[in-house]
């Protein structure tokens, strides 16, 4: 069987990185074109990936990025993917977007947090993997979910879907400095990151919508800066019905991710960011205290795997029929 092309643009961003070198162990895939994000960008190597990949990275252009290749992976900033992704669609071609720019179905919301955003001739799949599977199969475009809803979203939507929420749902979610990207900030200079923690996007963040779509419900989500190079911890509260015990709270969970590799539940053993970093595994603890109806729910994963370029492929995975782990154990 020949290999699927593929090629990914903005491959010297931290996603873009860790896409790379996650593709170079696919048995089924090749990457025949990989670009940075700006057309000025000199031809350059990646060091961190020497004796893993011997190919160049090129500045970006969309008609070299549509040659050759089978699937695109897009890891650039949200307004570049609007407008490449839309394009590469009329071209023919199997898109995978790591940013934001496709992933909110209402046009009022898209055009707030997304404005750059312009409506496509395709069907658009939501790709988080573990609930969507079968869409992902006929996709021409997938929009790989943030990190931060990845997160919440795996702990959230099994209880959802059961009907067992009840309440307000709160998301105290904790982020690595990776998750701002590379692109410098006032608040991601070494002198600001160390031996700190912030709290950002207070009832202003592009990701509680993400959330709340999928959720189709309302939710209060902060998120924190926290020291770490990579890496999310989100501590969920919320309030189950009446009369649920403990034990459907678990079955719930175990019967949503019985076919699951990559989420690993466990129970009241909390998870840790240091059990995730580096891997595609998101892990989901709960502790419930019955009298009070009261549930809190830790869930972890590394934003640069599980929250971008190990989910991305895990999606690329499941759409052209391959084993789900290829890649990616």
């Amino acid at each position: 069987m020949s290999k699927i092309r593929i090629g990914i643009a903005g491959v010297t961003g931290y996603a873009g990185q860790e896409l790379l070198r996650l593709t170079t162990a696919h048995s089924y895939a090749e990457v025949t074109v990989a670009m940075a994000s700006g057309a000025t960008d000199r031809e350059r190597a990646l060091p961190a990936l020497t004796g893993l990949w011997g190919g160049t990275i090129s500045g970006f252009s969309i008609d070299a990025l549509s040659e050759d290749v089978d699937a695109v992976f897009l890891c650039l900033p949200d307004a570049i993917s609007a407008t490449v992704g839309s394009q590469l669609i009329e071209r023919g071609l199997r898109v995978f977007d790591l940013s934001g720019a496709f992933r909110l179905k209402n046009s009022d919301a898209r055009k707030r947090w997304y404005p750059k955003t312009p409506e496509v001739n395709a069907k658009v799949v939501y790709g988080l993997t573990e609930h969507n599977r079968d869409q992902l199969k006929d996709a021409q475009l997938v929009s790989c979910p943030g990190c931060y809803p990845t997160a919440a979203l795996l702990a959230l939507t099994p209880l959802s879907n059961a009907g067992l929420l009840d309440g307000d749902i709160i998301i105290d979610a904790k982020s690595g400095i990776s998750g701002a990207g590379k692109t410098p900030s006032e608040r991601t200079p070494f002198s600001e990151c160390h031996d700190n923690v912030t709290a950002y996007g207070v009832f202003d963040h592009r990701h509680a919508v993400e959330i709340e779509q999928e959720l189709t419900r309302k939710v209060t989500f902060v998120p924190h800066l926290v020291p770490l190079d990579r890496g999310i911890l989100e501590t969920i509260y919320v309030h189950v019905s009446p009369g649920i015990a403990e034990n459907v709270i678990s079955e719930t969970f175990n019967t949503a991710y019985v076919d699951s590799p990559f989420v690993r539940l466990r129970g009241e053993i909390l998870p840790e960011i240091k059990q995730v970093a580096h891997t595609n595994f998101c892990d989901i603890g709960w502790k419930f205290n019955e009298e009070r109806g009261c549930l809190v729910i830790v869930t972890c994963l590394d934003n640069l795997v599980k929250g971008a370029a190990g989910q991305a492929l895990q999606n690329f995975n499941v759409a052209y029929g391959f084993d789900e782990l290829e890649a990616l154990m």
